[in-house]
């Protein structure tokens, strides 16, 4: 005892693991009041969808969180695990909807529909950017626009915000207009595919092509039929899956921005929530993984996400996107129509 007390190197080391300890419980209080609050939202959010089944938790849980900020004004004590659940909660959540995926699945589309989904994914971006561009929005606005309406909605808007590190203003209203556009779409494709004469199956895959989020997909394709249901979410899911290379190219460009500059943020080649949502595809591929892990780690990625998106709403002030003014909107709207058009060409074409 004594010559530990008198060896300056062990007194050093445990000083700085008590530090460590103080500072972990420190961070830990300073999370708690946001994290219990996404907790009662994301409860609430996941209950209210068992109710409305067709209705997404991860919309119901920005709609909540929404509510909340502007009816009441929130301390800023709960600002903290907000945040968290915002970027890291929300990246987790991203990586295990990789164990949604599977190779085959989007091999068993045909190679004419997996090259209309890199088609509806590489042009909506790019016609999207240059319409941005023309509204004379920012780069990082038109880029989160841009990826969320081509690739997967709130979670490529989130993916991207970490590799670029946007604007808290612009997140929040890519995530709004995700919500407003890809909800309206949900009764419209179903609609103009029975006024066009599409069959259940060219219906779902031109749902699977156009619309924002996952769940939204999953909503339109059931209001089509249940053969439309299929193939619309396998068309949606290989959308999802090419948020791994948009992110890897974003990354690589963000590096060569960055050169030797330390004040530009310089990301990994491959961002670590990117490297885990390709792993978890390949581990559902491969079959390694058990259906009941399977069942038990979907709960916990739909409960991440609607944590997530509920902060995210919690975020949204009504001031805020009065503020961005109409621009957005007509980014929005014009993306829409034109990432529905090359899906429905390609429906067309290779259907």
């Amino acid at each position: 005892m004594s010559s530990q007390l008198s060896d300056p190197a062990a007194n050093d080391a445990e000083t700085v693991t008590i530090s460590k300890r103080t500072r972990a419980m420190t961070a830990g209080a300073a999370l708690s009041p946001g994290l219990a609050l996404c907790a009662i939202g994301t409860a609430m959010a996941m209950a209210a969808n068992h109710f409305l089944p067709t209705v997404s938790p991860l919309l119901f849980a920005i709609v909540f969180g929404a509510l909340l900020t502007n009816l009441l004004r929130l301390p800023e004590r709960f600002r903290p695990g907000l945040t968290f659940s915002s970027k890291k909660l929300l990246r987790v959540g991203v990586a295990l909807l990789g164990l949604q995926l599977m190779l085959s699945d989007i091999l068993g589309l045909g190679w004419g529909i997996i090259v209309v989904v890199v088609a509806i994914v590489c042009l909506g971006i790019v016609g999207t950017m240059f319409v941005g561009g023309l509204l004379g929005l920012s780069w990082t606005q038109r880029l989160l626009i841009a990826c969320g309406f081509s690739i997967c909605g709130a979670a490529a808007v989130a993916a991207v915000d970490g590799v670029v590190d946007a604007d808290e203003e612009e997140v929040i209203t890519a995530i709004a207009l995700v919500v407003i556009f890809g909800t309206l779409m949900i009764p419209v494709i179903p609609l103009l595919s029975r006024a066009v004469g599409l069959s259940d199956i060219d219906a779902g895959l031109w749902a699977g092509g156009s619309i924002h989020e996952v769940a939204q997909v999953v909503a339109a394709g059931g209001a089509i039929s249940g053969a439309a249901l299929g193939v619309a979410a396998i068309v949606k899911l290989a959308r999802v899956l090419m948020l791994a290379p948009v992110m890897a190219v974003l990354s690589v460009r963000q590096r060569k921005l960055a050169g030797s500059d330390n004040s530009v943020k310089r990301p990994p080649l491959i961002p670590l929530f990117v490297g885990g949502f390709g792993a978890c595809v390949l581990l559902r591929s491969v079959g390694l993984l058990p259906t009941d892990l399977l069942s038990e780690a979907k709960i916990v990625q739909t409960a991440l996400l609607t944590a997530a998106m509920f902060a995210l709403g919690a975020g949204v002030h009504i001031s805020t996107v009065k503020k961005v003014g109409t621009r957005p909107f007509v980014l929005a709207t014009l993306s829409t129509v034109w990432v529905a058009t090359i899906s429905l060409t390609g429906v067309l074409l290779f259907g």
